[in-house]
């Protein structure tokens, strides 16, 4: 599936009103293809097992169409090799990109939801470069973000840049819980990344959780 045209164009649209609300958008004046665009995104938000991760990458609106060209799409839709080969790439076009994460102490204490924010203002937070617009995956925005911020439903299928960030997001996380694995063999996480495949509920009956579940999840409790 390519990216919405109707996305990118009604973006350029919405942005050009700001900007001539306000010419000046995060100390940056310049034209719309300048304004830069942080693109949002997290992983693991249904997995048993392990942090919940997030990944954000800005670049310029005019730079968007090059992630396109090198391959980027949804990352459910690509091959592990193929996520993998593109991560080079992605650091290579975009301005900046940063990764974080919220624990599993933090997802238990806050709940997923509000653990899978924090995740995402983390990486926003951590980018040397402040974009004048975040484009965030899903429905709920970031909170106490002073930056300009515009949720996107499904939006790893919908912009390039949300796209690129849950490429990262996703490989980074996926490589974590392969070197957890080797900690917690038991759980079989290389095939399931901490998912909650039928042989983990089994693990999970068996063994018990480990110290690396989510305890606030109910699949991990009553064992």
């Amino acid at each position: 599936m390519s990216f919405e045209n109707s996305f990118e164009s009604s973006l350029l649209l919405e942005l050009t009103k700001w900007k001539q609300a306000s010419p000046i958008i995060g100390g940056v004046s310049s034209t719309n293809q300048d304004t830069l665009v942080a693109g949002i995104d997290e992983v693991g938000r249904g997995a048993l097992f392990g942090s919940v991760v997030a990944a954000a990458v800005v670049l310029p609106l005019s730079a968007i169409p090059k992630l396109k060209e090198i391959g980027v799409k949804d990352s459910k839709q690509l091959s592990p090799k193929k996520r993998q080969n593109l991560i080079e790439p992605i650091k290579t076009t975009v301005t900046d990109w940063y990764i974080s994460q919220a624990t599993v102490e933090e997802i238990d204490k806050l709940n997923i939801l509000q653990a899978s924010l924090l995740a995402m203002k983390r990486a926003v937070l951590g980018l040397k470069l402040s974009p004048n617009i975040c484009l965030v995956d899903g429905k709920f925005l970031i909170p106490d973000l002073s930056i300009a911020q515009k949720t996107v439903i499904q939006g790893d299928k919908k912009s390039a840049a949300i796209a690129a960030a849950s490429i990262l997001a996703k490989v980074w996380r996926d490589d974590l819980i392969i070197n957890l694995a080797q900690e917690y063999p038991e759980y079989d996480l290389v095939s399931n990344k901490g998912y909650p495949t039928k042989k983990h509920r089994l693990a999970l009956q068996k063994y018990g959780a480990s110290p690396k579940h989510r305890m606030s999840f109910r699949s991990c409790q009553n064992l």
